[in-house]
């Protein structure tokens, strides 16, 4: 049996801390000023099915909330405000539904396991440089303060985390956290963190229902961490971009 759709829709809300990396309103000039990696570049950067094993499949990525709720939904359904509690992120996140800005380069995917459990979700997004480090660091500190978050998928939908910090990589100073909760009567566990690389920040997620593993979720991490830095040519918590953005390296395939 697959992942519900509620389950669906809440990890991509909690991977949406990959779009509070992205700046509320980024001027025009800033986005000529740094070549970045296009879109297709960060999507070569990304897991895929082959990376991760047998028994993974590529779904269609999770839309974003909108900030326009969907045609014949009711006020409550509304995503306009997704997220609750956690302050500093709620707000980062909310911002983005309610005022987006600028489009940048971005790229996301989601992979399902074996029979839809677990599910990793991963994002990145590209902007200067300069913007990025107070975008990333405001995020960072966001994830650090966070003890307890809700996120609201529609009147039926919502659920309550609780979140611990753990590390997911070889960086010890990478933010990551642990999100505990229950929806339905069903236990939802997830993994969330967030890296840079030079001028692109990825956002990771891991997510399993009736089970937490850690390990899992580090193996998944480091995973996508490596496929990032060998497709961009920039290594994690590196603050300046690369020289040259190298080709597109052939996949490896885990077996």
């Amino acid at each position: 049996m697959s992942l519900t759709r509620p389950f669906h829709a809440l990890t991509a809300a909690a991977v949406v801390v990959a779009v509070a990396l992205g700046p509320a309103a980024l001027p025009a000039s800033a986005a000529t000023a740094q070549p970045l990696p296009s879109a297709d570049q960060l999507k070569s950067a990304l897991l895929t099915a082959a990376d991760l094993g047998p028994g993974w499949t590529e779904t269609p990525a999770t839309q974003s909330p909108s900030p326009s709720p969907s045609a014949g939904a009711s006020p409550s359904a509304s995503p306009s405000n997704p997220v609750t509690g956690c302050d500093a992120l709620s707000a980062l996140i909310n911002m983005y539904v309610t005022r987006p800005g600028a489009a940048i380069p971005r790229a996301e995917t989601e992979l399902d396991g074996p029979n839809g459990n677990p599910m990793v979700t991963q994002a990145l997004a590209a902007e200067p440089s300069d913007q990025l480090a107070t975008d990333f660091n405001s995020a960072a500190d966001a994830l650090k303060t966070c003890h307890t978050i809700t996120f609201n998928a529609g009147p039926s939908d919502t659920v309550t985390f609780t979140v611990s910090p753990v590390t997911l990589g070889d960086r010890k100073d990478a933010p990551a956290v642990h999100l505990d909760g229950t929806l339905a009567g069903v236990r939802l566990n997830g993994y969330v963190g967030i890296e840079r690389f030079g001028a692109v920040a990825m956002a990771f997620g891991y997510f399993e229902r009736q089970g937490s593993n850690e390990q899992a979720a580090s193996m998944e991490y480091r995973t996508a961490v490596a496929k990032v830095e060998r497709a961009l040519g920039a290594k994690a918590g590196s603050t300046t971009a690369p020289t040259a953005v190298p080709a597109t390296p052939t996949e490896g395939r885990r077996v």
